[in-house]
């Protein structure tokens, strides 16, 4: 198997219009509809799809949890950018900047939490 790249991941949320808002004015992510009705946000060359906790995609993973995701998202600013970008929003910042590894090496990242908890790195090489 010769694997590529992550296409997409899919978050389980309480309030999909609420996850909307916040990845598209915070993280100036675009706003995608597909199969007629389903959200995600366009994040570089992936996406990140939405789904209802009480109304899941399926198939669907063993537990879809609301607030139980875990991921890094790069940025090209600087993290001082980063955090005046976030205070204007707002958006608390729980830990950082700190020297974290990525896939790529050496990343400043700055965490945060979006509308259902979900923990966000912001990172910049």
């Amino acid at each position: 198997m010769n694997v590529r790249e992550i296409d997409h991941l899919v978050l389980t949320v309480a309030d999909i219009e609420k996850s909307l808002r916040f990845y598209h004015e915070v993280f100036d992510m675009p706003i995608l509809t597909f199969d007629d009705d389903r959200k995600a946000v366009l994040c570089g060359k992936q996406k990140i799809n939405f789904q209802l906790s009480n109304h899941p995609h399926n198939p669907v993973a063993t537990y879809p949890t609301p607030g139980s995701a875990d991921l890094c998202i790069v940025v090209k600013d600087k993290m001082p950018e980063v955090i005046n970008h976030l205070k204007s929003y707002y958006v608390d910042i729980i830990e950082g900047p700190v020297q974290k590894t990525g896939a790529h090496g050496k990343l400043t990242s700055v965490y945060v939490r979006d509308p259902d908890g979900n923990l966000i790195e912001i990172s910049n090489y």
